[in-house]
């Protein structure tokens, strides 16, 4: 399956974009990962959004893969830790905000450091990020899309 970039240009304000993708595997929407990241840039939010099982680690894997900060197979989900970081000069934070409830429990995350220096930050459960930052922001949508396939949806 060919993959087309949703994103034709990433400026320093916004990406203003709307494109959407269907994936039939983990396999395809870790490749499509890696592809988006190409038109990557830091400092960048990567926003990510979508019901549990809807492939927001799964899509990381590929995006961390593509930008070389880490193999597929060392980037997992930090619901747990709630913050991995990836990569040695160019830095890759992968969080995810699923237990966030209240603004203390954000602040206990410990990012405040990583609007310090541009970096990527890929975020699951986005719809939780409290801040407002000057970065500009990548937002995407998965969704079920029956079996093991996924729409992504680049907003």
């Amino acid at each position: 399956m060919p993959f087309h970039s949703p994103v034709r240009s990433l400026s320093r304000s916004f990406v203003a974009v709307a494109e959407q993708v269907t994936t039939h595997s983990a396999e395809e929407t870790s490749a499509w990962g890696r592809e988006f990241a190409k038109q990557l840039q830091a400092p960048v939010l990567v926003l990510l959004s979508g019901d549990l099982g809807s492939g927001k680690t799964t899509l990381t894997k590929g995006i961390v893969a593509g930008l070389g900060a880490a193999e597929e197979n060392d980037v997992t989900s930090p619901t747990y830790t709630l913050v991995h970081v990836y990569g040695k000069d160019r830095k890759v934070f992968h969080g995810d905000l699923y237990r966030i409830e209240t603004f203390h429990d954000f602040e206990t995350m410990g990012l405040e450091d990583v609007f310090d220096k541009p970096a990527i930050l890929i975020l699951e459960w986005s719809e939780r990020f409290p801040l407002k930052t000057p970065w500009p922001a990548v937002r995407i949508q998965l969704e079920h899309a029956g079996g093991d396939s996924r729409r992504i949806s680049v907003l």
